[in-house]
């Protein structure tokens, strides 16, 4: 048994990030980012690429990953890196709107070098895709204008063989997890974006993003044709991999894999969006299809603890013990928001100084099993990265610092608030890891918890967005949800409201069919929810599950039925 939690536990890069004002440069904004994830089991072991990385990541457990640096120059700077097994080599691409995109390729990423294959146009947002009958497919685009493009490749040369094909664009008139902003409540073209084609039983699905990666609701929704190059057709579910609730929302942008043992594994990237709109995170989802061939993602806890073992949609085997319990700080401004599962905000301290801390009092004794530290960086004031070669995205000048840094911490633990023991001392690490995860699998019994902050980037000053405590606390579940109404608000939206009660949270899941209710919202400290995912003249069907310490207690389930109050189904 093995366990993860997301945010991906790795270093995240820091981006020095300036504007383009009034024909100079703005001030200087630093922050992390990682995103657009290519995951492929390559050679029997694991592969992560993603944007803004300077290097890619490799695991034998998809749990614990290692950072590689590339061995050869490579365009660390383009977005949204493809990579594909394709025989016996690993073929990576990425992008560059305004000149062509080489392909590189290489039989070994962590011995050899990849090997340059000159490219002949220009794509953005690449995805190749080797097909059983040996020929090669290309997908690619990323715009708020234009469409997802396909062509067939010549294997041997990596040139065209046929003209770009049109293959699926937005109609977010339709289909409602199109529409931009907060919970799609934003006017305005979406962008189309973020390729990866899967192929399942003969079929073929065209996974996309969509409708602007700094929003909770960045997706990936799916279309599938008999044909690599289409006609292509929205399928039924979706979004598959949609994820607006929780600690860090968002689920666009992203790959499916396969593992050894049959499974399918959706990554794609979360949003923070705070110091930056591309400030963003990984995460890795169970996924797979069911018996009518719909691709799903399994993200109804998908900020708690993983375990790689069980299949997708079992129950966590761990609840969060820390939402709003008592918080103190040795200084500073809003403990409470570590606890409050909302990464936008966050606990400051008062100083920079090593030895900052904080402490949080879950209430009673519990069997804690996992404690996820996620540090966030608020205003670091740093001079441009020296030595390394500026870049442009979008009318901004960015640099990645590859410089070394370090994220020390200690955690301790306490039965009665006075004497501590260590539970994981990192004050002499030397890795740099934001999102860090102690994992306790026997369990530890605690009631309260200490974080106190060493050394940080920067010598930044401490800043928690999230102290996230997980366990099985003894005790009855919530009761079953009540009073459970599902109605339409227009053709694309729904409101979903329930009977206010004593559960520390609820799950709002849905779907097309009563067995087929894949997407879900967790929300927390509220009784009802806007969700504007819908796709005109889909049925759909709503179950509101209620979760506490304890564990999780199913609810109803309930049919939207247009102009009418829902009845049980």
């Amino acid at each position: 048994m093995a366990h993860y939690c997301n945010p991906l536990n790795i270093g995240y890069k820091y981006q020095h990030i300036r504007k383009l004002r009034d024909g100079g440069l703005g001030e200087n904004c630093v922050c992390r980012e990682a995103a657009d994830p290519s995951m492929i089991l390559f050679k029997g072991r694991y592969y992560l690429f993603p944007s803004m990385t300077a290097g890619f990541l490799s695991s034998g457990d998809m749990v614990n990953w290692e950072y590689h640096s590339f061995l050869s120059e490579m365009p660390v700077c383009d977005y949204a890196p493809d990579v594909r097994a394709v025989g016996e080599y690993m073929y990576f691409s990425a992008s560059r709107r305004d000149e062509p995109c080489s392909f590189f390729r290489t039989k070994d990423p962590l011995t050899q070098p990849f090997e340059e294959i000159p490219g002949s146009f220009p794509f953005w947002d690449p995805n190749l895709f080797p097909d059983d009958d040996g020929k090669l497919y290309f997908y690619w685009g990323c715009s708020d204008e234009e469409p997802i493009y396909g062509a067939e490749m010549d294997p041997e040369t990596m040139q065209r063989k046929t003209d770009p094909v049109v293959l699926i664009d937005s109609h977010m008139e339709r289909i409602g997890y199109e529409r931009k902003g907060h919970d799609h409540t934003l006017p305005g073209r979406p962008y189309i974006e973020g390729v990866w084609m899967t192929k399942h039983e003969g079929r073929y699905y065209l996974q996309y993003a969509i409708p602007g990666t700094e929003f909770n609701i960045y997706c990936d929704g799916v279309y599938v044709s008999e044909a690599p190059l289409g006609p292509f057709k929205l399928a039924r579910n979706n979004p598959f991999s949609y994820m607006p609730g929780g600690f860090m929302p968002g689920a666009g942008h992203g790959s499916t894999m396969e593992d050894p043992e049959g499974r399918l594994w959706h990554t794609a990237s979360m949003r923070i969006s705070c110091n930056h709109m591309f400030e963003r995170r990984i995460g890795i989802w169970k996924a797979g299809f069911d018996k009518d061939g719909d691709l799903f993602c399994d993200q109804r806890y998908g900020t708690w603890p993983v375990n790689t073992d069980t299949p997708a949609y079992a129950d966590p085997d761990w609840m969060l013990l820390s939402y709003g319990k008592k918080v103190t700080a040795s200084s500073g401004t809003d403990p409470e928001a570590a606890v409050d599962e909302n990464c936008q905000t966050w606990w400051k301290a008062g100083s920079g100084r090593p030895g900052e801390w904080i402490l949080l009092d879950l209430g009673r004794e519990y069997l804690v099993n996992a404690v996820q530290i996620n540090f966030m960086d608020d205003g670091i004031e740093e001079e441009f990265v020296p030595g390394e070669t500026a870049y442009s995205v979008a009318g901004d000048i960015r640099a990645i610092d590859r410089r070394p840094k370090k994220t020390c911490w200690k955690l301790e633990g306490s039965l009665d608030g006075n004497e501590f023991s260590v539970i994981e001392d990192k004050m002499n690490a030397e890795t740099d890891l934001p999102h860090d995860c102690v994992i306790r699998e026997d369990g530890i019994r605690t009631r309260y918890l200490k974080l106190t902050v060493g050394e940080l980037p920067y010598n930044e000053t401490p800043c928690i967005s999230g102290f996230r405590v997980f366990g099985k606390a003894d005790g009855e579940l919530p009761r079953q949800t009540e009073d459970v109404d599902a109605l339409p608000d227009g053709a694309l939206n729904m409101i979903v409201s329930w009977k206010e009660d004593d559960a520390v949270g609820h799950n709002i899941l849905w779907g097309y069919a009563p067995d087929k209710l894949y997407h879900s919202y967790m929300v927390f400290g509220r009784n009802s929810q806007n969700i504007g995912a819908l796709i005109e003249g889909e049925p759909v069907y709503i179950r509101v599950d209620a979760f506490n310490e304890a564990g999780i207690t199913g609810g109803k389930v309930v049919q939207l039925k247009a102009g009418e109050q829902n009845e049980d189904s």
